[in-house]
């Protein structure tokens, strides 16, 4: 039996099957498979990069500046209409194209220590700088570092590739730029880089930029400027390639000092600039903005079509905004672009203060009028985005809607009457000028005749600087908000500027709504065109809206400003029909505003002497010049010039002349406000404004005042003089608007805030 057992066990145990065997010979099978397809892998991807890199190398010589240059085409901006050209963008004949002989050491120098240290050292593709890139964005959370070299950024711009930023696109040019090095001395390459280089203000290539901006320390350094800088000089211009706007000398020039400041560190650091050079650079000041020279614009409206070049630059490229022919329209009306300049030119020809002026469409967003200056060849400064301004009481509004959106009733009455307010921020003192109270009145009828004695209860005790300081910035102001005492009556610390006025203000007029666009320059910006097309370029802007302040908070905020028009400070306003909107006046009469809105449009406008704070006292017709007074006249003037094209345009198209866009190039028709049957010929004595049943106001910026000095530096403003009916523009020649440089926007003034 045992010796018959043991053959019947072994066919048993051979009848089992082998599962460890068979698991074995498995992952086997899948581990050669892996590697058969991984060496496979490795094969296309090598195949694949051979392939691109013998494909790319027939991009080589058009990557020559000189063909580059032949090549480019001018791009166009055309108006809101589509039909009408604007500006066109110049580059070809703004850029001058330079060999490496004819470029400062130095520039090479202070462009290599900020923009790729190791511009000598790699082949193309800096792959230390991309691991150090990674580990700082690791760390930050967020793209900290950038990690393309010079040869990659040369080869991103001279491609026109800004927006095409597709994984295909990037190793298209990392591959170009490997071939770049083998092909091209490192000389040659920082050349053909320095003159694709867009350095802002129309200056295209670097000896474009030297003319522009240094031209006047060298005079007589054509045509080879770029081989005169200085250290100081060229570090300039090396610090804004990253962002010819953010870090433009006329622009920010406190930004522009820091750039440069680093530029010239990291020269030293690199032991490119002995310390002896660098202690004597970093003394150098800024060129004067007075005495950069931006090349003569073709352009229409150069204020508006500069600015929407750097939007262009940002979004696009430097290669496609100047040489890609690009078909971009714009939001601005020229029509309305000419009534806001004959409304300033009307009011203040001849009379010494400037204006500004921005007009936002309520609908979409879009910006259809700029007057940023006088005068842009002499005075390229845009006053109307980048002068920062005390505002006044034209900032209650915030004020305003911080204490609605609390449940403070427009009906709640307060005490007229001088103040010691104790908070959070120390004492606020508020006097009321000339010692003129309304003894009782509301938040409604505060509002109307501005009296800060109210506003000031109710800004800093019942509601808050925080609460105010987030409502400005939920509504589009972008500058920060102070939290001072006096910021609840429009004493900044820092001020802000029209555009940001005007887009703010539009959220009320859009009932709560922030109004912007996928073409914005940033989220919940205003609107600069609406259309581009070119060379694989087919973008379309698309309104969007944000409910920033709830809609009964609007309309409530609305109406008592409509009362400021039909009653109070701002009576000269007035268009006979409906307008809402709020006067602002600082200290020693330095600033003065009027920002309103219609169904239409949003417009503000700003008023005093570009250079600084220059008081006046005596520029309207002897008197003051109060926000009710030559801002409101201008509002009134431009509003009732584009009523007139509005209906011109509506006859027009009932017609059937020329369809539903209107017809173009209307008119503007001198406006004929009324007629002022006396004109005074002293210093009024300055009274609150009250309305009926609210008593006066003023004060430190209010219904007028001034405010002995408190705990805290407290900005202060007289109230507005009772307006006077709007008088006709002068006739006769003259220019008006703003021009020059951007004075004020810095500590406010001491004492209160002003109407």
């Amino acid at each position: 039996m045992a010796g018959n057992a043991t053959p019947t066990r072994r066919r048993h145990l051979e009848a089992v099957p082998d599962h460890a065997g068979v698991r074995t010979r498995l992952r086997l099978n899948k581990l050669r498979l892996g590697i058969t397809l991984f060496l496979l892998a490795i094969l296309a991807v090598v195949s694949t990069v051979f392939g691109m890199m013998m494909a790319v190398a027939q991009d080589l010589p058009a990557l020559e500046s000189q063909n580059e240059f032949k090549a480019a085409k001018n791009s166009i901006l055309l108006d809101a209409s589509g039909k009408r050209q604007l500006a066109v963008l110049t580059g070809e004949n703004n850029r001058i194209l330079v060999t490496s002989r004819d470029i400062s050491t130095q520039v090479k120098h202070a462009v290599i220590a900020i923009e790729d240290q190791r511009f000598y050292h790699h082949k193309g593709i800096d792959y230390r700088g991309i691991a150090r890139a990674l580990w700082a964005d690791l760390l930050q959370q967020h793209a900290a570092q950038g990690a393309s070299t010079i040869t990659q950024q040369f080869v991103k711009n001279a491609l026109l590739a800004q927006q095409n930023r597709s994984i295909f696109q990037k190793l298209k040019e990392a591959a170009l730029a490997y071939q770049l090095e083998r092909k091209w001395t490192k000389d040659k390459i920082l050349t053909e880089y320095l003159n694709t280089v867009y350095f802002g203000s129309g200056a295209y290539g670097v000896e474009s930029a030297a003319r522009v901006y240094f031209g006047w320390n060298h005079p007589g350094c054509e045509p080879h400027c770029a081989a005169v800088l200085d250290p100081a000089e060229a570090a300039l211009l090396a610090g804004m390639i990253a962002s010819p706007s953010g870090y433009s000398p006329i622009d920010n020039p406190a930004t522009a000092l820091e750039r440069r400041n680093l530029v010239l560190q990291k020269m030293k650091d690199q032991y490119m600039l002995a310390p002896s050079e660098y202690d004597s650079a970093v003394k150098e000041a800024l060129p004067p903005r007075s005495q950069i020279a931006p090349p003569r614009k073709v352009s229409k409206s150069p204020y508006f079509s500069s600015w929407v070049e750097d939007q262009l630059v940002n979004r696009y490229g430097t290669g496609n905004t100047f040489g890609g022919g690009l078909k971009i329209r714009t939001t601005l009306d020229l029509d309305f672009q000419a009534a806001a300049e004959q409304a300033i030119n009307g009011r203040l020809a001849g009379v010494g203060p400037s204006a500004a002026l921005v007009a936002i469409d309520n609908k979409s967003g879009g910006v259809r009028a700029m007057v940023g200056g006088a005068d842009f060849v002499k005075r390229p400064f845009n006053l109307a985005t980048q002068g920062l301004r005390q505002p006044g009481s034209a900032f209650k509004p915030f004020t305003l809607i911080a204490a609605l959106e609390k449940g403070v009733s427009p009906g709640r009455t307060f005490v007229s009457a001088p103040k010691v307010l104790e908070g959070p921020r120390g004492a606020f003192k508020v006097k009321n000028y000339n010692d003129s109270y309304a003894g009782v009145t509301t938040l409604a009828g505060a509002t109307a005749t501005s009296d800060n004695s109210v506003y000031a209860e109710v800004g800093y005790k019942l509601v808050g600087t925080g609460p105010i300081a987030r409502v400005a910035r939920r509504m589009g102001v972008r500058t920060p908000i102070s939290k001072n005492p006096a910021m609840v009556l429009g004493g900044l610390k820092v001020g802000v500027t029209p555009l940001e006025m005007a887009k703010a203000y539009e959220t009320l007029a859009h009932q709560g709504e922030r109004v912007t666009g996928t073409l914005a320059p940033y989220d919940g910006g205003p609107v600069t065109f609406t259309k581009v097309t070119g060379p694989g370029i087919d973008d379309q802007n698309h309104v969007r809206t944000k409910q920033v302040v709830p809609q009964p908070v609007a309309q409530e905020a609305t109406s008592i400003l409509q009362s400021v028009v039909t009653s109070g400070t701002g009576r000269a306003a007035q268009i006979g029909e409906f307008a809402a909107g709020k006067t602002g006046t600082t200290e020693n009469y330095q600033d003065a505003w009027f920002v309103g809105f219609n169904d239409l449009l949003t417009v503000a406008v700003w008023v005093g002497y570009p250079e600084g704070a220059k008081p006046m006292e005596t520029e309207y017709h002897g008197q003051p010049v109060a926000g009710g007074t030559f801002p409101a006249e201008i509002w009134h003037d431009f509003m009732i010039s584009v009523r007139k094209i509005r209906d011109a345009r509506a006859l027009a198209a009932h017609k059937g002349a020329t369809g539903a866009s209107g017809p173009t190039g209307v008119p503007v028709v001198p406006v004929a406000p009324p007629v002022q049957t006396t004109t005074p010929t002293k210093k009024p004595k300055r009274k609150s404004q009250a309305a009926p049943g609210t008593g006066g106001g003023g004060s430190p910026g209010g219904g007028g005042g001034k405010t002995p000095a408190p705990a805290q530096p407290t900005p202060a403003t007289p109230a507005e003089p009772t307006p006077q009916p709007a008088q006709p523009p002068p006739t006769g020649g003259g220019t008006g608007g703003a021009g020059g440089t951007p004075g004020g926007g810095g500590a406010p003034p001491a004492g209160g805030a002003g109407q």
